[in-house]
This record gives C-alpha cells, sequence and structure tokens, in this order.
C-alpha cells in the first residue's frame, strides 16, 4: 500500500508529532510504501508571515500546490492527515478529492469545534462552542494564543468549511482515540456520518517493564501549562508532601521552579529527551497525570502502562477512559488537590496495592497499545476509506476499532 501521511508541526514538539513519526515508522515496517510531507510552523517568523499564514488557513494555495505537486509523483493510495493547522490548511482535503485519493484523519484535538482546539478556557471545560457553526463568542474571549484576530481566523476557516460540507464529504474516515471523543465529534456542529468515525488509540512502542523495586518519587511529564493541572499537583504536594519529580517545559515554568527551591520534595529537571523521561518513569511509583482539560488521549499514560507504572489521573477526558480505578492506577476529581493527595498517599500505605496497580497496567499495555495491535487497526481503517472489505482481527480488535 502507498502512503502519504501529512503533518503540520508545531513549533514546540508534542504528543502528535510522537504519533506521526511511530505510525509512519510501523507502517514502513510492515512493508508499506510511506511518504511523509511535512510542514512546520517554525517557518512562520515574521510579521508577513504570520498575517499569510492567518489568511491562509481556509485555504492556502501555497500548500495546495505542493500537495498537488505530492500526490502526481508518489501517487499514494490513501492519504492521513494528521494536522494542517495553519500551514496545510482545508486544501489538502480539495486537492485529495480533485484526485479522488480517501483521506484519512486522525482528530488529535477539539480545534474542529472548539478554536481554543481544548475545550478549555478561563480556567475550566468549556463545551459553549461545540453545537456552533460560527462560536463567535471566542473570539470576544481570545482563546487562541490571546489573539482576537489569531481566534477569528480559526472560528471563519473550521465554521466556512462546516458549510461548505468539507468535513463531511471530503474526508472519508476520521480518527478518534477514544470512545468520549468519538460522541463528542459526532453529536457537534461537524455533522459528520457515525460511519466517518472510528475509534483507534495511539499506541507506545515496546520499552520494557521498570525495576521491581522502585525509587521513591512520583513523576509527572509534560507540558508546564494552566489545562495540564500543573497547579493542582503542586498544591497537593504542598498539603502532603511526597517526593516529586517535574520533566517538561512552558509558560508555568517559573512557577514549578520557584516551588522546587522552597518546597522540599519538589524537584524540576526542565525538558528532557524522550530516552531520558522513559528512564525516569521505570524507576518512578507512580506517573502522575493531573490534566483538567478533555484530553483526547494521554501519550504518557500508555508508555507508563507499557513499563508496568501505575498511573493516578484526573477522571476526566481520554484519562478518564485509559485509567480503570483500581485496576491500573488510581482516579481523583479534576482540580481537587487533596484528593490527589489522597491518592499519592493511597499508594504509600499499601505497596501490594502499587504492585498490583504496576502489574495491571503492563497487561492493559499488552492487550490493547502495543504495535501490532494498532497496525491491524490502522490497516483497517485504510482499507475502510479505499472501499475495501474490512477484515477484522479478532472480536476484540472489532470492538476497539468501531463506535
Amino acid at each position: 500500500m502507498r502512503i502519504l501521511i501529512i503533518h503540520n508541526h508545531y513549533k514546540e514538539a508534542g504528543g502528535e508529532d510522537t504519533v506521526f513519526f511511530a505510525e509512519a515508522n510501523l507502517l514502513e515496517e510492515h512493508g508499506h510504501e510511506v511518504r511523509r510531507l511535512t510542514f512546520s510552523n517554525s517557518e512562520v517568523k515574521s510579521i508577513k508571515q504570520k498575517i499569510e499564514a492567518a489568511f491562509g488557513v481556509i485555504y492556502n494555495r501555497k500548500s495546495a500546490e505542493i500537495i498537488e505537486n505530492e500526490l502526481n509523483a508518489f501517487r499514494p493510495d490513501v492519504v492521513h492527515v494528521h494536522n494542517f493547522f495553519p500551514l496545510v490548511s482545508p486544501a489538502v482535503f480539495y486537492i485529495c478529492h480533485k484526485y479522488k485519493v480517501p483521506v484519512v484523519m486522525t482528530l488529535h484535538n477539539y480545534r474542529l469545534i472548539c478554536p481554543s482546539a481544548l475545550l478549555h478556557y478561563d480556567g475550566k471545560v468549556q463545551l459553549g462552542n461545540v453545537h456552533k457553526i460560527f462560536p463567535l463568542e471566542a473570539i470576544r474571549k481570545k482563546v487562541y494564543r490571546n489573539s482576537a484576530f489569531q481566534t477569528a481566523s480559526i472560528v471563519l476557516a473550521t465554521g466556512l468549511h462546516k458549510m461548505l460540507g468539507t468535513w463531511r464529504k471530503k474526508v472519508a474516515k476520521f480518527i478518534v482515540l477514544t470512545p468520549g471523543a468519538a460522541d463528542l465529534f459526532l453529536n457537534s456542529s461537524l455533522n459528520l456520518k457515525p460511519e466517518q468515525v472510528v475509534v483507534k488509540p495511539n499506541f507506545s512502542e515496546e520499552m520494557g517493564i521498570g525495576t521491581e523495586n522502585r525509587e521513591d518519587y512520583y513523576l509527572y511529564i509534560g507540558r508546564l501549562t494552566p489545562e495540564k493541572g500543573i497547579e493542582t499537583l503542586l498544591k497537593a504536594q504542598q498539603l502532603h508532601p511526597f517526593n516529586l519529580k517535574i520533566v517538561g517545559d512552558g509558560p508555568l515554568r517559573s512557577i514549578v521552579e520557584q516551588q522546587a527551591i522552597k518546597q522540599p520534595g519538589v524537584e524540576y529537571l526542565g525538558f528532557r529527551k524522550r530516552e531520558e523521561a522513559m528512564q525516569l518513569l521505570k524507576k518512578a511509583k507512580a506517573l502522575i497525570f493531573p490534566s483538567e482539560w478533555m484530553e483526547t488521549f494521554g501519550m504518557t499514560i500508555i508508555e507508563a502502562f507499557a513499563t508496568g507504572t501505575p498511573v493516578i489521573a484526573s477522571k476526566i477526558g481520554g484519562a478518564a477512559h485509559l485509567v480503570q480505578h483500581k485496576y491500573n492506577g488510581l482516579h481523583y476529581t479534576p482540580q481537587q488537590a487533596e484528593e490527589l493527595a489522597e491518592q499519592v498517599e493511597a499508594l504509600e500505605q499499601n505497596p501490594v496495592l502499587a504492585d498490583e496497580l504496576g502489574k495491571n497496567a503492563r497487561a492493559t499495555y499488552e492487550q490493547h497499545f502495543t504495535p501490532e495491535a494498532n497496525y491491524n487497526l490502522i490497516i483497517q481503517i485504510y482499507q475502510s476509506a479505499m472501499g475495501q472489505k474490512e477484515r477484522l482481527a479478532s472480536g476484540a480488535l472489532a470492538t476497539e476499532a468501531s463506535l
């Protein structure tokens, strides 16, 4: 199978980039001919380039030309889009439609139904934009990068393409990462057909199980932003001190650095390469996933599962689906620092429970999130998009791949 994978990188690498590279490599390992076509926000530097990018979110002619040339040169059987914002633009869907190449798109975030992309601003989850074709209130609130102009460009682009039927008519399959996300997108202003939406989780490579005797610390890995629950995490550590290592960078870095200076037990490690972060994960008592927005998935959660590390997570979004309370981790109510501290204390006082959660975490990975299981799912989705007969590998896979 010839597969063209298209992705617009953000200036700061994130989970979407990890998935893009991992899936492309996985397909190549199974003998498929894969071509990667990438764009990067790092190319947008000057004021002129930023204005051009903002206006180009509706239909970027430069990108359209690049994509058209790629289709003619490579002649793919299917195109898989991971992120089209802002430089690729919905032009990709029209060019592919012109050449009758089916398109599969992974919905890594909520940008099509909320210009914030997170369904989270003003310090809380916001669902008011989900059913609106043009969520004008979001412009007034400057929900994207605190800019009314940039927010307006997203509102205009997504709304116009809703009215044109781009999402309903030009994309064969939308991949969502959890059943909860599927429900949100199906019951939104996108007006998608049920058969367009399929659930396929992300996967993690085999990294080996962590040390049997874990070191005395809990670990956070991720962006240091308000919606990630960093402030709740730090408050929980203050209420009931425990050893906490924090890996990552972002706008709240200074807050974390100050806490690491004045609060015993908090260690800020800054940005670390993935290999280093995984080694820390293998030694940790648990990963803490305090996110307060409706994450579409949670890559660090399944990476923790792969290493046999239990996860303490807020019960919202992808974490609510991936983490099963008292089976492979523990839940607490989002923004409730006291509850988070109580779950940490529960593991501290019950090493038998911690060991059991770790073993079940590894079992969860082996059952659902290995590369091989994911390969079977993605090929079924491509075949379906191409109009081929779907052959489900097993009843378990059928359940995971469907709604």
